[in-house]
C-alpha cells in the first residue's frame, strides 16, 4: 500500500508541475479549506441566507466544525510525518497528515450542507472532491491520509444530517 500511496501522490504533484492553473487552483483551495474556513464561512452563509433552517444550518456548521476539530486530535494520536521527498507547494499548519482534515471538513460539509438544501450538493460536491485532490496536488498529504479524512467527514456527516435537519439523534431516528 506504501508504494501506491506513493506513486498516487507523485503523479498528483506531477499534473500541479506540469499545469500552473491547476498549481494554482490546488494552493487556492488549500489556503479556503485551512482550519475549515470555506466551509464554516459557507455554514454561516447558509445560516444568514435561509431563515427557514437557520437552526439546521447551525448544526450543520457546528458539526462541520466538530468533524474538523476530531480530525486534529487524531493527527496528534497517529503523528503521521507529511510527504518530504519534494517540497509541499504550500505551508501547512502542522507537521501531521493524518487524517487530512481538509477532506474531513469537506466532505463532511459537502454531505451536510446538501442534507439541508439539495441543490448546495451540485456545488458542494465537486468542491469538496477538488478540495480533496488538491492536498496530493500540493504535496503536503498521501492519498490515504486524504481517504481517511474523507471517510471521517462521510461519518460525521450521515451521522449528523438526522440532527442537523431537525434535531434528531441517529438514535432517534
Amino acid at each position: 500500500m506504501r508504494y501506491v500511496d506513493h506513486r498516487l501522490l507523485a503523479a498528483a504533484r506531477d499534473a500541479g508541475r506540469r499545469s500552473p492553473g491547476v498549481a494554482a487552483a490546488a494552493r487556492a483551495l488549500s489556503a479556503g479549506g485551512e482550519h475549515a474556513a470555506l466551509w464554516l464561512a459557507a455554514g454561516l452563509a447558509g445560516a444568514a441566507a435561509d431563515r427557514e433552517r437557520r437552526t439546521a444550518w447551525l448544526r450543520a456548521t457546528a458539526l462541520v466544525g466538530a468533524a474538523h476539530v476530531v480530525s486534529m486530535g487524531a493527527k496528534r494520536v497517529v503523528r503521521r510525518p507529511r510527504p518530504s521527498d519534494a517540497p509541499a507547494l504550500v505551508r501547512t499548519a502542522g507537521r501531521h497528515s493524518f487524517p487530512s482534515s481538509h477532506a474531513t471538513s469537506a466532505t463532511a460539509a459537502a454531505l451536510l450542507y446538501a442534507a439541508l438544501r439539495p441543490r448546495a450538493g451540485r456545488v458542494t460536491a465537486p468542491l469538496a472532491a477538488a478540495m480533496c485532490l488538491s492536498r496530493l496536488v500540493v504535496g503536503v498529504h498521501y492519498p490515504t491520509d486524504v481517504a481517511a479524512g474523507a471517510l471521517l467527514g462521510a461519518a460525521t456527516g450521515l451521522a449528523g444530517a438526522g440532527w442537523a435537519r431537525d434535531g434528531r439523534a441517529v438514535r432517534d431516528a
